[in-house]
Protein backbone atom coordinates (compact mmCIF):
# COMPACT_ATOMS: atom_id res chain seq x y z
CA UNK A 1 0.00 0.00 0.00
CA UNK A 2 1.49 3.87 -1.12
CA UNK A 3 2.07 5.61 1.90
CA UNK A 4 -0.60 8.36 1.18
CA UNK A 5 -3.27 5.48 1.28
CA UNK A 6 -1.60 4.31 4.60
CA UNK A 7 -2.38 7.23 6.17
CA UNK A 8 -5.80 8.10 4.11
CA UNK A 9 -7.20 4.42 4.31
CA UNK A 10 -5.20 2.21 7.54
CA UNK A 11 -5.15 6.50 9.76
CA UNK A 12 -1.42 5.24 9.96
CA UNK A 13 0.44 8.01 11.90
CA UNK A 14 3.81 6.17 11.28
CA UNK A 15 4.06 7.21 8.06
CA UNK A 16 4.37 11.39 7.13
CA UNK A 17 3.47 11.15 3.21
CA UNK A 18 4.65 14.93 1.36
CA UNK A 19 3.51 15.95 -1.95
CA UNK A 20 3.00 19.79 -2.96
CA UNK A 21 0.28 21.48 -4.52
CA UNK A 22 1.20 22.74 -7.99
CA UNK A 23 4.36 20.52 -7.29
CA UNK A 24 4.69 20.66 -11.61
CA UNK A 25 5.39 24.38 -12.25
CA UNK A 26 7.12 27.51 -12.35
CA UNK A 27 9.75 27.22 -9.67
CA UNK A 28 11.25 24.10 -11.64
CA UNK A 29 13.62 25.11 -14.70
CA UNK A 30 12.59 21.93 -16.29
CA UNK A 31 9.28 23.05 -16.68
CA UNK A 32 10.02 27.32 -17.63
CA UNK A 33 11.85 25.42 -20.71
CA UNK A 34 8.84 23.49 -21.78
CA UNK A 35 6.36 26.13 -20.98
CA UNK A 36 8.84 28.87 -22.54
CA UNK A 37 8.11 26.40 -26.21
CA UNK A 38 4.29 26.32 -25.39
CA UNK A 39 2.54 29.50 -24.59
CA UNK A 40 -1.17 28.20 -24.89
CA UNK A 41 -1.55 26.76 -21.32
CA UNK A 42 -4.66 25.01 -22.42
CA UNK A 43 -3.34 23.22 -25.56
CA UNK A 44 -0.34 22.24 -23.06
CA UNK A 45 -2.62 20.60 -20.87
CA UNK A 46 -4.26 18.91 -23.66
CA UNK A 47 -0.22 17.84 -25.13
CA UNK A 48 -0.59 14.27 -23.58
CA UNK A 49 2.96 13.30 -23.55
CA UNK A 50 4.33 16.86 -22.45
CA UNK A 51 1.16 16.92 -20.07
CA UNK A 52 2.96 13.38 -18.50
CA UNK A 53 6.82 14.61 -18.53
CA UNK A 54 5.70 17.49 -17.08
CA UNK A 55 3.52 15.31 -13.77
CA UNK A 56 6.90 13.70 -13.53
CA UNK A 57 9.29 16.26 -13.30
CA UNK A 58 9.26 17.13 -9.04
CA UNK A 59 8.70 12.93 -8.98
CA UNK A 60 11.98 12.46 -10.70
CA UNK A 61 13.61 15.68 -8.76
CA UNK A 62 11.99 15.32 -5.30
CA UNK A 63 10.61 11.67 -5.50
CA UNK A 64 7.21 12.70 -4.00
CA UNK A 65 5.39 10.37 -2.82
CA UNK A 66 2.27 11.23 -5.18
CA UNK A 67 2.75 12.53 -8.77
CA UNK A 68 -0.62 15.10 -9.65
CA UNK A 69 -1.74 15.10 -13.08
CA UNK A 70 -0.70 18.45 -14.90
CA UNK A 71 -3.50 19.95 -15.81
CA UNK A 72 -6.48 23.12 -14.69
CA UNK A 73 -9.72 23.25 -13.00
CA UNK A 74 -11.11 24.81 -16.04
CA UNK A 75 -10.92 22.13 -18.00
CA UNK A 76 -14.20 21.33 -17.13
CA UNK A 77 -15.95 24.58 -18.33
CA UNK A 78 -13.47 24.17 -21.91
CA UNK A 79 -14.93 20.78 -22.67
CA UNK A 80 -18.61 21.63 -22.11
CA UNK A 81 -17.66 24.64 -24.71
CA UNK A 82 -17.11 27.73 -22.74
CA UNK A 83 -14.01 29.71 -24.19
CA UNK A 84 -11.23 29.19 -21.85
CA UNK A 85 -7.64 30.74 -22.29
CA UNK A 86 -5.09 32.07 -19.29
CA UNK A 87 -3.18 35.59 -20.47
CA UNK A 88 0.43 36.53 -18.91
CA UNK A 89 0.46 37.85 -15.30
CA UNK A 90 -3.60 38.65 -15.47
CA UNK A 91 -4.93 34.23 -14.91
CA UNK A 92 -7.79 32.94 -16.36
CA UNK A 93 -10.44 34.68 -18.50
CA UNK A 94 -13.64 32.89 -19.83
CA UNK A 95 -15.69 33.26 -22.88
CA UNK A 96 -19.73 34.66 -22.31
CA UNK A 97 -22.01 32.28 -20.84
CA UNK A 98 -23.69 30.56 -23.36
CA UNK A 99 -26.54 28.30 -21.38
CA UNK A 100 -28.37 26.44 -24.43
CA UNK A 101 -24.75 25.75 -26.14
CA UNK A 102 -23.72 24.15 -22.84
CA UNK A 103 -27.10 22.12 -22.33
CA UNK A 104 -26.41 20.53 -25.72
CA UNK A 105 -22.89 18.95 -24.91
CA UNK A 106 -23.09 15.19 -24.69
CA UNK A 107 -20.85 12.68 -22.41
CA UNK A 108 -18.97 11.39 -25.58
CA UNK A 109 -18.25 15.28 -27.09
CA UNK A 110 -16.89 16.01 -23.15
CA UNK A 111 -14.56 12.85 -23.38
CA UNK A 112 -13.41 13.34 -26.52
CA UNK A 113 -12.82 17.17 -25.98
CA UNK A 114 -10.50 16.46 -22.71
CA UNK A 115 -9.67 12.85 -23.84
CA UNK A 116 -5.64 13.82 -24.08
CA UNK A 117 -5.82 14.66 -20.31
CA UNK A 118 -6.85 11.22 -19.68
CA UNK A 119 -4.25 9.84 -22.48
CA UNK A 120 -1.75 12.00 -20.28
CA UNK A 121 -2.91 10.11 -17.07
CA UNK A 122 -2.57 6.65 -18.57
CA UNK A 123 0.93 7.51 -20.12
CA UNK A 124 2.20 8.53 -16.07
CA UNK A 125 0.51 5.62 -14.77
CA UNK A 126 2.74 3.30 -16.46
CA UNK A 127 5.58 5.45 -15.83
CA UNK A 128 5.81 5.49 -11.96
CA UNK A 129 5.26 2.53 -9.45
CA UNK A 130 1.97 2.75 -8.05
CA UNK A 131 2.40 0.30 -5.68
CA UNK A 132 4.78 2.53 -4.07
CA UNK A 133 3.18 6.29 -5.41
CA UNK A 134 -0.27 7.63 -6.15
CA UNK A 135 -1.24 9.63 -8.97
CA UNK A 136 -3.52 11.92 -8.16
CA UNK A 137 -6.51 13.46 -10.18
CA UNK A 138 -8.32 15.97 -9.81
CA UNK A 139 -11.35 18.42 -10.30
CA UNK A 140 -12.29 22.24 -9.26
CA UNK A 141 -15.57 22.28 -6.71
CA UNK A 142 -19.03 22.81 -8.17
CA UNK A 143 -19.53 25.52 -6.09
CA UNK A 144 -15.38 27.07 -7.76
CA UNK A 145 -16.31 26.18 -11.13
CA UNK A 146 -19.76 28.03 -11.07
CA UNK A 147 -17.98 31.13 -9.81
CA UNK A 148 -15.87 30.96 -12.64
CA UNK A 149 -18.31 30.48 -15.37
CA UNK A 150 -20.50 33.31 -14.16
CA UNK A 151 -17.61 35.36 -13.19
CA UNK A 152 -15.63 34.85 -16.15
CA UNK A 153 -11.86 35.97 -14.34
CA UNK A 154 -10.75 35.04 -10.77
CA UNK A 155 -12.85 36.76 -8.02
CA UNK A 156 -10.09 37.38 -5.99
CA UNK A 157 -11.25 38.78 -2.43
CA UNK A 158 -15.44 38.73 -3.24
CA UNK A 159 -18.08 38.32 -5.53
CA UNK A 160 -19.91 40.75 -7.95
CA UNK A 161 -22.93 42.15 -6.29
CA UNK A 162 -25.01 40.51 -8.84
CA UNK A 163 -23.73 37.07 -8.77
CA UNK A 164 -26.74 35.58 -7.63
CA UNK A 165 -29.63 37.79 -9.40
CA UNK A 166 -30.35 34.27 -11.57
CA UNK A 167 -30.87 32.05 -9.33
CA UNK A 168 -32.42 29.39 -12.51
CA UNK A 169 -29.50 30.39 -13.82
CA UNK A 170 -27.32 29.11 -11.45
CA UNK A 171 -29.28 26.07 -10.34
CA UNK A 172 -29.34 24.83 -13.83
CA UNK A 173 -25.51 25.20 -13.99
CA UNK A 174 -24.66 23.76 -10.65
CA UNK A 175 -26.30 20.52 -12.25
CA UNK A 176 -24.61 20.50 -15.03
CA UNK A 177 -21.45 20.94 -13.20
CA UNK A 178 -21.95 18.41 -11.48
CA UNK A 179 -22.73 15.81 -14.01
CA UNK A 180 -19.81 16.48 -16.16
CA UNK A 181 -17.89 16.54 -12.93
CA UNK A 182 -18.48 12.91 -12.16
CA UNK A 183 -18.06 12.20 -15.77
CA UNK A 184 -14.41 13.99 -15.50
CA UNK A 185 -13.30 12.06 -12.19
CA UNK A 186 -14.67 8.82 -13.84
CA UNK A 187 -12.29 9.23 -16.45
CA UNK A 188 -9.46 10.38 -14.84
CA UNK A 189 -9.78 6.94 -12.99
CA UNK A 190 -10.16 4.72 -15.74
CA UNK A 191 -7.34 6.31 -17.20
CA UNK A 192 -4.75 5.44 -13.81
CA UNK A 193 -5.94 8.19 -11.38
CA UNK A 194 -5.10 6.08 -7.55
CA UNK A 195 -6.63 9.34 -5.59
CA UNK A 196 -8.86 12.56 -6.42
CA UNK A 197 -8.71 15.54 -4.75
CA UNK A 198 -11.26 18.32 -4.92
CA UNK A 199 -10.48 21.94 -5.21
CA UNK A 200 -13.03 24.64 -4.02
CA UNK A 201 -10.71 27.70 -4.30
CA UNK A 202 -13.07 29.81 -3.74
CA UNK A 203 -14.96 28.45 -0.54
CA UNK A 204 -14.17 31.56 1.83
CA UNK A 205 -16.41 33.82 -0.81
CA UNK A 206 -19.56 32.66 0.56
CA UNK A 207 -20.91 33.98 3.49
CA UNK A 208 -24.65 32.20 3.41
CA UNK A 209 -26.39 29.68 1.13
CA UNK A 210 -23.39 27.29 1.98
CA UNK A 211 -24.94 24.26 2.50
CA UNK A 212 -26.77 24.74 -0.90
CA UNK A 213 -23.56 25.85 -2.54
CA UNK A 214 -20.61 23.64 -0.87
CA UNK A 215 -21.80 21.25 1.48
CA UNK A 216 -24.67 19.41 -0.74
CA UNK A 217 -22.88 19.41 -4.62
CA UNK A 218 -19.46 18.44 -3.05
CA UNK A 219 -20.93 15.97 -0.57
CA UNK A 220 -22.66 14.26 -4.17
CA UNK A 221 -18.90 14.27 -5.41
CA UNK A 222 -17.34 12.60 -2.47
CA UNK A 223 -20.34 10.00 -2.22
CA UNK A 224 -19.48 9.31 -6.15
CA UNK A 225 -15.89 9.05 -5.68
CA UNK A 226 -15.93 6.22 -2.89
CA UNK A 227 -18.64 4.17 -4.84
CA UNK A 228 -15.57 4.21 -7.58
CA UNK A 229 -13.33 2.90 -4.53
CA UNK A 230 -10.92 5.81 -4.55
CA UNK A 231 -9.92 7.97 -1.62
CA UNK A 232 -11.09 11.59 -2.13
CA UNK A 233 -9.65 14.46 -0.26
CA UNK A 234 -11.07 18.19 0.07
CA UNK A 235 -9.81 21.64 -0.26
CA UNK A 236 -12.28 23.71 0.73
CA UNK A 237 -9.79 27.01 0.99
CA UNK A 238 -11.09 29.85 2.95
CA UNK A 239 -14.66 28.28 4.55
CA UNK A 240 -15.21 29.11 8.18
CA UNK A 241 -15.91 25.51 9.37
CA UNK A 242 -13.82 23.04 9.08
CA UNK A 243 -15.26 20.68 11.66
CA UNK A 244 -18.65 21.44 10.09
CA UNK A 245 -17.77 20.87 6.32
CA UNK A 246 -15.89 17.39 7.32
CA UNK A 247 -18.71 16.27 9.41
CA UNK A 248 -21.30 16.67 6.53
CA UNK A 249 -18.96 16.17 3.61
CA UNK A 250 -17.73 13.55 4.35
CA UNK A 251 -14.25 13.16 2.43
CA UNK A 252 -11.22 10.82 3.65
CA UNK A 253 -8.87 13.38 3.98
CA UNK A 254 -9.41 17.55 4.29
CA UNK A 255 -6.48 19.54 3.20
CA UNK A 256 -6.18 22.98 5.72
CA UNK A 257 -5.74 26.32 4.55
CA UNK A 258 -2.12 27.92 5.78
CA UNK A 259 -4.01 30.75 8.00
CA UNK A 260 -6.01 28.13 10.10
CA UNK A 261 -4.58 27.20 13.18
CA UNK A 262 -3.63 23.76 13.13
CA UNK A 263 -3.80 23.54 17.11
CA UNK A 264 -7.66 23.79 16.45
CA UNK A 265 -7.94 21.92 13.51
CA UNK A 266 -6.40 18.35 15.45
CA UNK A 267 -8.67 19.02 18.27
CA UNK A 268 -11.42 19.13 16.20
CA UNK A 269 -11.01 16.96 12.85
CA UNK A 270 -11.20 13.33 13.27
CA UNK A 271 -10.55 12.27 9.86
CA UNK A 272 -6.64 12.11 8.17
CA UNK A 273 -5.76 15.96 7.78
CA UNK A 274 -3.41 17.28 4.24
CA UNK A 275 -1.57 20.48 4.20
CA UNK A 276 -1.52 23.79 5.47
CA UNK A 277 2.62 24.92 5.73
CA UNK A 278 2.39 28.75 4.09
CA UNK A 279 4.19 28.59 0.92
CA UNK A 280 6.10 31.65 2.11
CA UNK A 281 7.86 29.90 4.21
CA UNK A 282 9.94 28.19 1.53
CA UNK A 283 11.30 31.61 0.32
CA UNK A 284 12.13 32.07 4.35
CA UNK A 285 15.37 31.81 6.10
CA UNK A 286 16.54 27.79 6.32
CA UNK A 287 15.88 28.05 9.82
CA UNK A 288 12.79 29.58 9.99
CA UNK A 289 11.09 27.05 7.27
CA UNK A 290 12.66 24.28 9.18
CA UNK A 291 10.87 25.81 12.38
CA UNK A 292 7.17 25.65 10.16
CA UNK A 293 7.70 22.29 9.21
CA UNK A 294 8.33 20.95 12.64
CA UNK A 295 5.65 22.43 13.97
CA UNK A 296 2.96 20.90 11.36
CA UNK A 297 5.03 17.44 12.30
CA UNK A 298 5.03 17.76 15.92
CA UNK A 299 0.97 18.87 16.09
CA UNK A 300 -0.18 15.98 13.96
CA UNK A 301 2.65 13.30 15.07
CA UNK A 302 -0.15 11.29 16.68
CA UNK A 303 -3.28 11.73 14.06
CA UNK A 304 -2.57 10.31 10.59
CA UNK A 305 -0.92 13.66 8.46
CA UNK A 306 -0.13 13.83 4.55
CA UNK A 307 2.55 17.15 4.30
CA UNK A 308 1.51 19.35 2.07
CA UNK A 309 1.16 23.24 1.49
CA UNK A 310 -1.57 25.76 2.69
CA UNK A 311 -1.77 26.90 -0.92
CA UNK A 312 -0.04 26.03 -4.54
CA UNK A 313 3.90 26.72 -4.36
CA UNK A 314 5.23 29.94 -5.71
CA UNK A 315 6.94 30.33 -8.50
CA UNK A 316 9.95 32.38 -7.46
CA UNK A 317 10.77 29.26 -5.08
CA UNK A 318 14.29 27.69 -4.84
CA UNK A 319 14.99 24.06 -5.52
CA UNK A 320 17.03 24.35 -2.54
CA UNK A 321 13.61 24.92 0.18
CA UNK A 322 11.85 22.19 -1.58
CA UNK A 323 15.11 19.83 -1.13
CA UNK A 324 15.17 21.26 2.26
CA UNK A 325 11.47 20.58 3.33
CA UNK A 326 11.31 17.34 1.60
CA UNK A 327 14.80 16.19 3.93
CA UNK A 328 12.88 17.63 6.96
CA UNK A 329 9.75 15.70 6.48
CA UNK A 330 11.54 12.51 5.73
CA UNK A 331 14.10 12.84 8.86
CA UNK A 332 11.56 13.52 11.31
CA UNK A 333 11.25 11.39 14.57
Amino acid sequence: MTPIKKCIVEKSTSVNPIWLMRQAGRYLPEFRKIRSQNQDFIKLCLSENLASEITLQPIKRFDFDAAIIFSDILMLPYGINQKVEFQKNFGPKLGELDLNQIKNVDEVDFSYKLNAVYRAINITSKKINLNQKDLIGFVGAPWTILVYMINKISPKKKLSEDFFKDEFLINRLLSIIERFLKIHIKNQIDAGATVIQIFDSWAGLLEKNIPEYIYIPTLSLVDYIKSLGVPVICFPRGVKDYKNFCEIVKPDAVNIDYDVDPKEIINTIQIPVQGGLDPKFLLADKDILEKEIKKYLNIFKDHPYIFNLGHGIQPETKIEAVERLVNVVRNFK
